[in-house]
């Protein structure tokens, strides 16, 4: 079996034949590493497709090394929006500014009994392994490398959620801009989720919150002159 393996001191991806089937692509890369090629450097931890950290693209679409089954002509490569420190490890620390940017955490919760369906209604938030596959996934950070993100979004989605939190206005405020208008809604980042996390629908579920709670889309105003007074005339 022939992948090929795009490395970082080098323009083109380099070719790599294993003689190996059915086996994950982390054992794979294992197999290059030591009987191969030693120069090849990659990160894992669990194995188990928890942690997270051994997300790939493969033929330009996110997966876990650990899960993934690689076939012939297979095309690996880092994961984008982010900087690559050698082959396929890369930075993803800056990601974590945009937890901070909308404060994707709890900042006070009401000590009560909480439903089983409510709880229910935010498991899937929870699950996140933190791979960051969906920002990899994301095409506005082309466009837009200030946008806070699926990750950080849907968690804000979670903790918006959840019956016990005391006050979600901040964070509501603070993903208005560079936030959940500026998503395109496109759902690549659903697909690519390990954890089959939707951040797509929890975006739109938080415009949803956002046009209860008074805000609305700046797009859509600065169409209409910097406002939406559709009492006025137009010209």
């Amino acid at each position: 079996m022939n992948i090929s393996i795009q490395r970082s001191n080098q323009e083109e991806f380099q070719n790599y034949n294993v003689e190996l089937e059915g086996l994950t692509l982390l054992t794979v890369l294992n197999h290059i590493k030591t009987k191969i090629d030693s120069t090849l450097t990659y990160s894992h931890g669990c194995r188990s497709g928890v942690c997270g950290s051994c997300a790939v693209r493969v033929n330009g679409r996110e997966q876990l090394m650990c899960e993934y089954k690689p076939n012939e002509g297979d095309r690996i490569e880092p994961i984008r929006n982010v900087r690559v420190i050698r082959d396929l490890v890369v930075d993803s620390s800056p990601i974590a500014r945009f937890n901070t940017i909308a404060s994707a955490w709890s900042e006070g919760a009401h000590e009560e009994n909480v439903s089983e369906e409510e709880m229910s209604s935010i498991q899937t938030q929870s699950d996140c392994i933190l791979c960051v596959s969906c920002y990899s996934a994301c095409p506005v950070y082309a466009v837009n490398p200030d946008f806070i993100g699926p990750f950080a979004l849907t968690r804000i989605w979670r903790y918006v959620s959840d019956a016990r939190e005391i006050s979600s206005d901040a964070k509501m405020a603070a993903i208005q801009t560079n936030g959940i208008w500026d998503c395109t809604l496109c759902g690549e980042c659903v697909p690519v989720c390990p954890q089959n996390i939707a951040p797509a629908q929890d975006i739109r579920m938080l415009r949803t919150k956002s046009g209860m709670m008074g805000y609305q889309d700046p797009n859509m105003a600065s169409m209409f002159g910097g406002s939406l007074d559709f009492g006025s005339p137009m010209f």
